[in-house]
């Protein structure tokens, strides 16, 4: 008789709130260049277009704001 294993959830795909924040960190690093090619490889193969997309607009976005709200600051 065998025994029937339950499935173990770390052998699943990854989450999608882990997916998002290798995608963010992979989006974080482009802004600055500083890519390894291994890195960039592996990153082309296993993120989503789309979030990869998605992360760089709202990264773009909060850079945006982060230096508005700089120069407001320094110039009031």
């Amino acid at each position: 008789m065998t025994e029937r294993k339950t499935p173990d959830p770390g052998a699943e795909a990854p989450s999608l709130l882990r997916q998002l924040g290798a995608t963010a960190r992979a989006v974080f690093w482009s802004f600055f260049g500083v890519r390894k090619r291994a890195d960039y490889a592996a990153d082309s193969a296993r993120l989503n277009p789309l979030h990869v997309i998605i992360m760089a607009v709202v990264g773009a976005a909060l850079l945006i704001a982060a230096l508005l709200l700089i120069v407001n600051w320094v110039v009031h």
